[in-house]
């Protein structure tokens, strides 16, 4: 149970004896909320609960503040209760308790901060599912690192958690795509086969078409182009996804399940699902293409989902099968999207959807991270094949790094626009907030090591001596943990955690300029071994946030 919890309950058993006894009047339900006071004079938390009663109650707030924290009952973790001015009752934890705190965040290890929220309820989280047709590019970046950050918080909060990558190989782009692969090979065996209009004319798929050439050989030539696309077209989708997947993996990114869009035709279930809305009337037909009544269901246009002639489904119309066979057949408690800023258009017809599929509209949640802009020695960087600068993931992680591009990524909201430092994000000081937190971890382990080779063990230390203010502004700060991955996947924004892991950064770095921990001192040796046992808890915790951000937790910098 979270601290928070805890007292909202003891808050609850207080008023229900006040009001039993009468020295309070009946109320009625009324929630508990425990906040953190804005002054740290106020205690460790508070409730405002008086301010909220005092006109059902018909009494001054403060009255009421004075009764309930009058009626608190005795609990280890709290070690003082009072009431304030207007009207609020302030709780302070036990020291004793906070010394004790320690010893359990050492004895959870890295399940600390773990919480129950999610119940094992199944949740799948889908995102980047960028066309197979090419490289990632660092505009897929932010939507990878968030996806999966999402997911390990998700997981840490008690949710059954799938991660996956939707391959959109069955579309209008990947025919674009073979078309030009089919000429690119004609060209590299020598013939002269213009591009397709359209066509992917990048570099990527001539080297591609030149390494499909050298392995598989010239047999595709002689063949008509339709069976020559035949021939090569599984190997240019497998080795495109194992390029993709390579980078992603780079970023530190994996899925637990990579779900090809051609399984919705060759299992019949985009046919099954167009059937079903066509006896629903949600499927008209105009112009020579079949078109989703979004009208129907409270919006201002339809939705193409097969075009005209033989243009084939649209994106939408895939959706349509694809999240009905999340719904219906995986039966997803609920679904996450990570979609790119150029998605956020697609999102009320998905809504609509739902509607249409009779399934509650919060099953299904759709997170939209907005353009990154990048900067360096304080100018803008324009990514531009054309004036060759950077514009790949993986160019991208050369440059700065897996660890730089999650936390920066994961530093604001995904609905923020925000700019990328790519000078800062390489500079190994204070200033550059990854190498700070990193640094306090591996200056955690540097101390552990240091008391190692002095023989100095601290498993038995005794707690008690952790009384320093800054020791116990050290352990409220560990301590915050549960509650921030249980604000995390609530909210589903893992951009909590770079901020956490920064806050207790620089509680770290307070201690250790105010708390001397290994001492040369025989007479210190006991307050030396608490102190490493402090040291210790701090780092379980901050690899443990490390981790949920898909960081590493260097040892050494």
């Amino acid at each position: 149970m979270q601290i928070t919890d805890t007292l909202a309950t003891l808050v609850a058993e207080a008023l229900e004896t006040v009001q039993t006894s009468g020295v309070l009047p009946a109320a009625g339900d009324v929630e508990i909320k425990i906040e953190r006071p804005k002054l740290a004079e106020h205690g460790d938390f508070s409730t405002s609960l008086p301010l909220a009663l005092a006109r059902t109650m018909r009494m001054a707030p403060l009255q009421i503040a004075e009764a309930i924290s009058g009626a608190v009952p005795d609990h280890d973790m709290v070690g003082n209760v009072e009431h304030a001015a207007p009207g609020f009752v302030n709780f302070t934890l036990s020291t004793i308790w906070l010394q004790s705190q320690v010893d359990a965040i050492r004895k959870a290890g890295e399940k600390f901060g773990s919480v129950e929220v999610g119940a094992n309820k199944s949740v799948q989280v889908e995102f980047v599912s960028v066309n197979p047709t090419g490289p990632l590019h660092v505009g897929h970046a932010r939507g990878a690192v968030i996806g999966s950050s999402l997911a390990n918080v998700l997981d840490a909060a008690g949710y059954d958690v799938q991660r996956e990558y939707y391959v959109n190989d069955a579309g209008n782009q990947m025919r674009v795509f073979y078309d030009t692969l089919y000429s690119r090979y004609m060209q590299a065996a020598g013939h002269d086969v213009p591009l397709p209009d359209p066509a992917y004319p990048g570099e990527y798929l001539k080297k591609l078409a030149e390494g499909l050439l050298k392995d598989l050989g010239k047999d595709a030539v002689s063949k008509d182009k339709a069976d020559a696309i035949a021939d090569l077209a599984p190997e240019a989708l497998k080795r495109t996804l194992a390029d993709i997947r390579h980078v992603l993996e780079r970023l530190g990114v994996t899925y637990d399940q990579w779900f090809y869009e051609g399984e919705l035709f060759t299992t019949g279930r985009f046919d099954e699902v167009l059937r079903f809305l066509e006896d629903a009337g949600l499927i008209v037909e105009r112009d020579g293409a079949k078109w989703f009544a979004a009208t129907k269901l409270g919006l201002d246009e339809d939705v193409v989902v097969i075009r005209s002639g033989d243009g084939g489904p649209t994106y939408f119309g895939t959706d349509l099968a694809y999240h009905h066979q999340k719904f219906f057949e995986r039966k997803f408690d609920r679904v996450i999207n990570v979609w790119g800023a150029d998605h956020h258009g697609h999102v009320a017809k998905m809504y609509a959807l739902m509607k249409a599929f009779g399934i509650e509209s919060d099953r299904l949640t759709i997170i939209i991270n907005q353009i990154v802009n990048f900067k360096n020695e304080g100018k803008s960087v324009k990514f531009s094949k054309r004036n060759d600068v950077m514009v790949t993931i993986e160019e991208l992680l050369d440059e700065v790094g897996a660890d730089a591009c999650r936390f920066i990524f994961l530093s604001r909201s995904p609905e923020s626009h925000m700019e990328f430092d790519l000078g800062l994000a390489k500079t190994q000081s204070s200033e550059n907030p990854v190498y700070y937190v990193q640094y306090a971890h591996a200056r955690m382990c540097s101390i552990l090591r240091v008391a190692d080779e002095r023989r100095i063990t601290f498993d038995s230390a005794d707690l008690s001596l952790l009384t320093h203010e800054r020791e116990l502004d050290l352990i409220r700060r560990l301590i915050e943990l549960p509650a921030v991955v249980e604000r995390s996947a609530e909210r589903l924004e893992p951009h909590h955690l770079p901020h956490f892991a920064m806050e207790l950064a620089r509680s770290l770095q307070r201690f250790y300029e105010s708390c001397r921990v290994v001492s040369s001192d025989p007479g210190e040796l006991e307050i030396s071994r608490a102190r490493l046992q402090l040291v210790d808890a701090a780092r379980v915790v901050l690899s443990r946030t490390l981790g949920l951000m898909g960081m590493s937790a260097p040892e050494r910098m």
